[in-house]
């Protein structure tokens, strides 16, 4: 009888990470950076490799391609995991020409601004734009919301992390407390409907999957911002109408940027940082707007005390008399 043939090695990964109860997105990426690594070394197998090779892949992605200090970061990290975890090897002395950290300060809009790209855009992606900027979400934050999340009578959201707990609380702007009562009135519509065809379940991260295994069809566990189409689960197989895909309020927020002839580098991550810069310059204190913002350090808010500082460093320039 034959063996079995052993799982090739990036299903290994995939399989580990599962394990581990890690996010689809982490996935992609550590398979995507281990796969570039494997490459870089001519398909050589990470078996027969070690320190050497991952440090000369991590100077040639500082020195050759210029990634930032987060993508080189990124690239380690997935790299170890395998080693770590995959090989049950331990890396010592990864001693790669480390990428410079950017000095970046983020783009921040006005308030006007703001108002003058919400003009352009509408229906879903509008309301999306508008939590955003109103509550400081991350876009994946936002897009991952389920009905359990929203508190009218307190206006608060409570964002969770990817295994479901709690993260932190933010504030429900109350100008969109009707206009989200009246989108959920036609989500729980789409859900009934979904519900009637045989389907109506949602994804639910492992740990609450296994704490309420028959939690995703209840209507609380629904996405706030659902897909327009039933769609097969990546991992699972499961068909389940999953949230709205990131590149649809990307692309609407990019045209409305243009709309609005704003020349600014707008993103849907502009708005949290508009958010953040627009309560600092309102007089709320920056811890506050950590624990808003979910920061764990202070020094990742602090950047936003950039705008605080009129001109260079809040310096008068002699040609202003």
């Amino acid at each position: 009888m034959l063996e079995p043939r052993p799982r090739k090695l990036l299903d290994q990964v995939r399989d580990a990470i599962r394990v581990k109860h890690y996010s689809y997105s982490t996935e992609k990426t550590y398979v995507y950076w281990i796969r570039r690594f494997i490459l870089f070394h001519n398909k050589r197998h990470p078996s027969e490799m070690g320190t050497p090779e991952v440090t000369q892949f991590l100077t040639h992605l500082a020195v050759t391609e210029h990634v930032a200090s987060t993508t080189q970061n990124q690239a380690l990290n997935a790299i170890v995991f395998l080693y770590r975890v995959v090989l049950q090897q331990e890396l010592v002395g990864v001693d790669a020409v480390r990428a410079k950290k950017s000095r970046y300060l983020p783009t921040v809009l006005t308030p006007d601004e703001v108002q003058r790209i919400l003009v352009h855009l509408y229906g879903v992606y509008k309301l999306v734009a508008q939590l955003l900027y109103g509550s400081g979400l991350r876009l994946s934050e936002g897009l991952q919301l389920r009905v359990k999340d929203v508190d009218f009578a307190q206006h608060q959201l409570v964002i969770r992390d990817t295994k479901g707990k709690e993260s932190r609380v933010t504030m429900l702007p109350n100008r969109l407390i009707e206009p989200l009562q009246a989108h959920l009135q036609w989500v729980r519509g789409l859900h009934q409907q979904d519900l009637d065809r045989g389907y109506g379940s949602v994804y639910l991260p492992f740990a609450l999957e296994r704490k309420y295994p028959h939690a995703d069809r209840q209507w609380i566990w629904q996405y706030i911002f659902p897909a327009d189409r039933l769609s097969q689960g990546p991992r699972s197989g499961v068909t389940r109408r999953h949230h709205l895909h990131e590149t649809g309020i990307q692309r609407a927020v990019r045209d409305a940027v243009k709309l609005a002839r704003i020349e600014k580098r707008v993103t849907c991550h502009t708005f949290r940082h508009s958010f953040a810069t627009h309560l600092l310059q309102n007089g709320y204190d920056i811890r506050t707007v950590q624990e808003l913002l979910g920061h764990k350090d202070v020094k990742t808010t602090m950047i936003y005390t950039h705008v605080l500082n009129r001109g260079g460093h809040g310096v008068r320039s002699p040609l202003d008399g």
